[in-house]
């Protein structure tokens, strides 16, 4: 009985993570207030590296996208604008997290754009696969506060829900 018991406290944990995971209906395994799942290494497509744990003290936005992504397509630009030029001297580093896709690829994809912010590659969308069901799409921004906390998501563009984004991405550096 005594090892039984035993047993049970040593999974119960484990249980409870992941009853955790389960996507929510937009596909977000995280909510907002939630800690970031784990550190993690970001391979930019310039060829420097950085990490969760290198950016802490930032508001970092990664913005999980795709060549192939109409709706990423019609969200960068606004990033681009909205966030990066308008906060990246304020504190923010927002970086495109680009699925599964080889690194000319991802070079070419940013020259379309005609993006200036840094863009990772997330082989087998292992990154995205943090915080959201890997079956489910990208065009999802994952705002996260000074401290590692998740303070704001979005899924789609959406407007209201862009500039919600913004008004919490303002508050973060106020």
């Amino acid at each position: 009985m005594k090892t039984l018991l035993v047993y049970l406290i040593c999974l119960f944990p484990a249980f409870v993570m992941a009853q955790d995971t389960k996507p929510d209906d937009r596909g977000y395994k995280v909510k907002v207030g939630d800690i970031v799942p784990s550190d993690f290494k970001l391979v930019l497509s310039n060829g420097k590296t950085t990490s969760l744990s290198e950016l802490k003290g930032k508001v970092v936005v990664l913005q999980f996208t795709a060549s192939w992504c109409e709706v990423c397509r019609e969200e960068m630009p606004h990033l681009e604008k909205d966030v990066w030029q308008a906060y990246k001297d304020k504190g923010l580093m927002l970086i495109g997290v680009d699925r599964d896709e080889p690194l000319k690829v991802v070079q070419k994809f940013a020259k379309d754009m005609k993006i200036s912010y840094p863009l990772a590659l997330d082989p087998n969308a292992d990154i995205f696969g943090r915080f959201a069901d890997k079956k489910s799409g990208v065009t999802r921004n994952v705002v996260i506060d000074q401290e590692g906390k998740i303070a704001y998501l979005t899924r789609l563009y959406n407007k209201e829900e862009f500039e919600g984004m913004l008004a919490a991405i303002d508050k973060l550096l106020k």
